[in-house]
């Protein structure tokens, strides 16, 4: 079989479990959906949109018109297939074609088979996959400009691929202009940029919310490495016979501070573990290990692909995660008419599902509340108190058509209405329609 027809099977594979989803819009990338649909309609990112991450995670889905539904699934499905051809090479480089196919293969199982909100969405982390594998093999191969350009790349998509540059430097000075080249682009926007990125994501990162993280860091690693035990124990089976130990250990451990940042341990921040351990695990396989590791692949097999015969036969709606992805699709439904909006909470994909223009550069209310969305369901104690002040000073100059209250009525002390200093503010506006989980406000015509 040519690599080509093995590389476009291992797509259609993707493919089509990836459009068993093509009726959901999980929340991770309804915030991305929705900041590229503002951009679409000329609002510039960090000065007219908030948005807390890098700019090419929303840059990405602009290319196919930040649309949800089987485009969206489509572009999925090609990023995997980037994802596992940029650990393919890097293991075809390193040993051969068959170490290439099986790592490749090995890559897309693993961004398939695992938890929906996670490997459904082209989120930063997993984002960072071809990046790394691409920047690590540049610096493998001596090719300084190129290794730094694509980790310059790479910091415009996830942070985090500033603890991961350990493995991807290569000391020449051309290194460092190939890095710097990327960060260019953000100086019209340094400021703000600054502020929302790494500021606000460095009081993301010092307020966490688990009680005991080492404890939580430790349980949560070693219930991924029994869930992936395959791809684990092949990892360790080809690291054992490589002369270049260091270089790969240097590659995890980086990867394992990598996650560890923010204290969360959320499922899609293991995706950062995936290109060295799926690569040395093509090794572990190729070696003769296959038998009982293809054996232990039935363990993510099993538990998640149900799941897609499930959807495949209508039965998604019983799911407890897609609870409040059903509840915004009946608030969109309610939305009719003209008019822009603000959502209230963290329901960006209300944005999405109800196609109305957001009225305000605040996608959601974390930095009109100050509670971060990891828990502000539950807890209202505000982490940036001062600043969610000044931004709801800013809101009350804006007259949206439509506000949707997607977080009253989990947490009431969070509701839009008992914020004292709004209240005059919202006098314009009349309840309209209630869901279970949202109140829906519209602006009064006449006084």
């Amino acid at each position: 079989m040519t690599a080509r027809l093995y590389y476009a099977l291992l797509f259609a594979v993707v493919l089509l479990l990836r459009l068993c989803h093509r009726d959901i819009v999980w929340v991770e990338e309804g915030y991305p959906l929705a900041a590229a649909a503002e951009m679409l309609r000329g609002k510039a990112l960090y000065t007219e949109i908030w948005f807390d991450k890098p700019p090419l995670f929303p840059a990405f889905y602009m290319l196919f018109g930040a649309l949800a539904g089987w485009p969206l699934r489509v572009a999925g499905a090609l990023y995997v297939l980037l994802s596992a051809w940029a650990a393919g090479r890097v293991a075809a480089h390193v040993w051969g074609q068959r170490e290439e196919r099986l790592a490749a293969a090995l890559t897309a199982f693993a961004l398939t088979f695992g938890i929906p909100a996670s490997v459904m969405v082209i989120g930063p982390d997993l984002m960072l996959i071809p990046l790394q594998a691409a920047a690590f093999l540049a610096a493998w191969k001596r090719q300084a400009f190129a290794a730094g350009l694509l980790a310059g790349i790479g910091m415009l998509i996830n942070g985090k691929m500033l603890l991961l540059l350990p493995v991807m430097i290569v000391l020449r000075p051309v290194w460092l202009a190939g890095f710097l080249a990327p960060q260019l682009l953000l100086l019209p926007v340094a400021s703000a940029y600054w502020m929302q990125v790494w500021a606000w994501g460095s009081m993301y990162s010092r307020d966490t919310f688990i009680a005991n993280p080492v404890l939580e860091g430790l349980q949560r690693t070693m219930n991924w490495m029994g869930f992936h035990a395959a791809i684990v124990i092949g990892a360790a089976v080809g690291l054992r016979e490589q002369p270049a130990k260091r270089r790969w250990l240097l590659w995890i451990a980086c990867a394992l501070v990598a996650l560890t940042a923010g204290l969360r341990f959320s499922p899609r921040y293991y995706f950062l573990l995936l290109p060295p351990l799926t690569i040395l695990a093509a090794r572990g396989l190729a070696l003769g290990k296959r038998p009982l590791l293809l054996l232990l692949l039935l363990i993510p097999l099993i538990r998640f692909g149900p799941r897609y015969i499930e959807l495949a036969q209508g039965k998604g709606s019983t799911w407890s995660d897609l609870a409040m992805e059903q509840d915004s699709r009946a608030a969109a439904a309610l939305l009719k008419g003209e008019g822009t909006l603000l959502v209230w909470g963290y329901r960006p994909e209300i944005y999405v599902l109800s196609g109305k223009p957001a009225a305000t550069r605040f996608l959601d209310s974390q930095p009109l509340t100050g509670v971060f969305a990891d828990r502000h369901l539950t807890n209202s104690t505000p982490t940036a108190a001062a600043l969610a002040r000044t931004n709801r000073a800013e809101l009350m100059t804006t007259k949206p058509e439509w506000i949707v209250d997607g977080l009253g009525p989990y947490n009431p002390q969070l509701a839009i209405t008992q914020f004292e200093d709004l209240r005059p503010w919202l006098k314009a506006y009349v309840e309209t329609g209630r869901t279970q989980g949202t109140i829906i406000y519209r602006r009064r015509t006449s006084p």
